[in-house]
């Protein structure tokens, strides 16, 4: 009798505990999803305006705790492999991708700058170009450092990373800020991994499209970790109403498979009374106010996307402390000076000629001046203050409003 009751005493004791085990699975399983859904939504939309409150810009601030550990979630080895092909990962409909994360580590941020190896440059002629990088090095740190960083260390360390392209042999790190050059970087990655004999003939559909180059975040933690405290970080940046321009015209006054269905009628059914049935059926004709009303409407039809999105916002310059800064402005300079450093093959130069569009003229101060005609003095300075920080951290002078 004794023995019965035991055996059920047992039996009812790991019932118990079993059915706890199911309730508390189940809850953190729908507590990750609730988190992960937060976090793509804020990353999709992105629709609040960033500012340094005057306060702030008078005296300095600490806007962020960059002192103190991150917690980062951990991804498991079995998520994603460290040597696995770029884009094999799995995607849901919506294009996010699965993974499966272990116990949060601690990061700190804001992460260490690598010393430049000049050892391999020996002309006299980049005097002028190291002296510049030092320079502009020097005033992102010091931004950063007086306004305690402006981005969020609670992001997924995953996120952060997602759009630094690498590049194993040299050792190298290369943030895409698009319409900053970024396809004729891609194309010196490409040959630099031993993927093609030339820049100069590497179509665009095979640069954005060929998924031939990995990205920091299609490594395991332990890849992310070791090459960003130990390869060569690089971003290059442009006037971000120059580069806001560029993708404008890039997009919208060119036929486009997926800016126009996708972006173009969501803005002309929002911002365009009146809109024939033929735009709102093919959502081609955007005008450029139109799209500034997008841009700066914190209701947006359709979120942001990445040929617009600020810097602050793809690089986090302020965490990751970038080793080498390059400017649209003078980008072939700068591009063949970082080639110098990071010991790449003499013959192999920096790319001038324009990826797509050719005949179109470039988008410079004077084409963006045009488009700016179409706004209001008050409309103008809504958009300088939405990349207000990518002009502040990058030293960038304010633009004619």
């Amino acid at each position: 009798m004794k023995a019965k009751q035991v055996f059920f005493s047992v039996l009812l004791f790991g019932t118990a505990g079993l059915l706890l085990f199911m309730y508390l699975q189940a809850w953190v399983e729908e507590h990750h999803a609730v988190t992960t859904g937060k976090i793509q939504k804020q990353s999709a939309n992105q629709n609040s305006e960033v500012h340094i409150p005057e306060d702030l810009k008078k005296k300095g601030g600490n806007l962020l705790d960059l002192g103190r550990p991150t917690r980062v979630l951990r991804k498991s080895s079995h998520s994603q492999r460290e040597n696995r092909a770029p884009g094999s990962s799995t995607e849901t409909n919506q294009g996010a991708k699965i993974r499966v994360f272990q116990k949060p580590i601690l990061m700190y941020w804001p992460l260490a700058t690598q010393p430049l190896n000049k050892s391999s440059v020996q002309d006299n002629k980049w005097k002028k170009a190291e002296a510049t990088q030092e320079k502009r090095r020097s005033f992102l740190r010091e931004f950063c450092k007086k306004y305690g960083g402006v981005n969020d260390p609670k992001s997924n360390l995953f996120h952060i990373v997602s759009r630094i392209y690498v590049e194993d042999k040299h050792k190298i790190l290369y943030c895409e800020v698009p319409k900053a050059g970024c396809s004729n970087w891609k194309r010196i990655l490409m040959v630099l991994n031993g993927l093609a004999s030339s820049a100069y003939n590497i179509s665009h559909d095979t640069v954005h499209y060929g998924k031939h180059l990995k990205t920091l975040d299609s490594f395991d933690l332990k890849g992310v970790h070791m090459r960003l405290n130990t390869y060569t970080k690089a971003v290059f940046v442009r006037d971000p109403m120059e580069r806001l321009v560029s993708a404008f015209r890039d997009k919208f006054e060119h036929p486009n498979s997926y800016y126009h269905p996708v972006f173009g009628k969501a803005i002309i059914k929002k911002y365009r009374p009146n809109a024939t049935a033929k735009a709102l059926n093919n959502g081609s004709g955007v005008k450029f106010k139109e799209f500034a009303y997008y841009l700066l409407d914190a209701q947006r039809p359709v979120g942001m996307d990445i040929h617009w999105e600020r810097v602050s916002k793809l690089c986090y310059p302020c965490l990751i402390n970038y080793d080498f800064v390059g400017k649209f402005e003078t980008l072939e300079e700068d591009a063949n000076y970082f080639l110098q450093l990071i010991g790449a093959p003499k013959e192999l130069k920096f790319p001038n000629f324009k990826d797509r569009h050719s005949s179109d003229e470039r988008t410079s101060a004077h084409v963006v001046r045009q488009y700016l005609k179409d706004l209001s003095a008050a409309e103008r300075q809504l958009i300088y203050n939405f990349y207000h920080l990518d002009y502040l951290m990058f030293n960038y002078t304010t633009p004619h409003l």
